[in-house]
């Protein structure tokens, strides 16, 4: 660990500790999700050069963590019911739960596919900052070190596809229930 990275732990802990003890609301897991970060930072080491705020660049990773921890703990139970009651990050909105109806999975299927096939019309480059993100659940600072960018660039590019992306879909007049849902 260089003396950059020590200097950063050193300024850091202290907030991305309390940052995990707020997510978990658990000292145990807020430690074990604690050290699943800096695991994360001394692996993308090469990328603090690039980031030019620190104090963001380990909230997300944070929040992206704890996010992929959770929703492996959904895949993993059967039942939300297992789950924490306490856990109010609104990011968790975005997880399913694994009870959908079969018109709902038919749905989701079709909307799938057609948001796949919309997104050929994106740039490559375009095209793989959302499947990376969006697919594979790749944090940011993981699709940095992957597209050889920084952080920055990987936020624009997801916006502009995005953005990109919802265009297209507007322009599909058969698809004005899909995008206005």
């Amino acid at each position: 660990m260089t003396n950059y990275l020590a200097e950063i732990y050193e300024e850091y802990n202290r907030y991305i500790y309390h940052l995990c003890l707020k997510l978990t609301r658990n000292s145990a897991e807020a430690e074990d999700l604690m050290q699943e970060v800096w695991l994360k930072v001394v692996r993308n080491e090469e990328q603090i050069d690039k980031v030019d705020y620190i104090k963001a660049w380990l909230t997300t990773i944070t929040m992206n963590t704890f996010r992929d921890r959770y929703r492996k703990n959904v895949r993993r139970s059967k039942y939300m019911m297992n789950q924490p009651e306490t856990l109010d990050v609104p990011i968790l909105d975005l997880v399913p739960n694994n009870e959908i109806s079969t018109e709902e999975q038919i749905e989701k299927v079709a909307v799938t596919k057609i948001v796949q096939e919309k997104m050929q019309q994106l740039d490559s480059i375009y095209q793989k900052t959302l499947w990376y993100f969006y697919v594979d659940q790749y944090s940011l600072a993981e699709i940095s070190t992957l597209m050889k960018v920084s952080i920055g660039t990987v936020k624009s590019r997801l916006f502009r596809a995005k953005a990109r992306l919802k265009e297209i879909m507007l322009a599909d007049t058969s698809l004005q229930d899909v995008v206005m849902a």
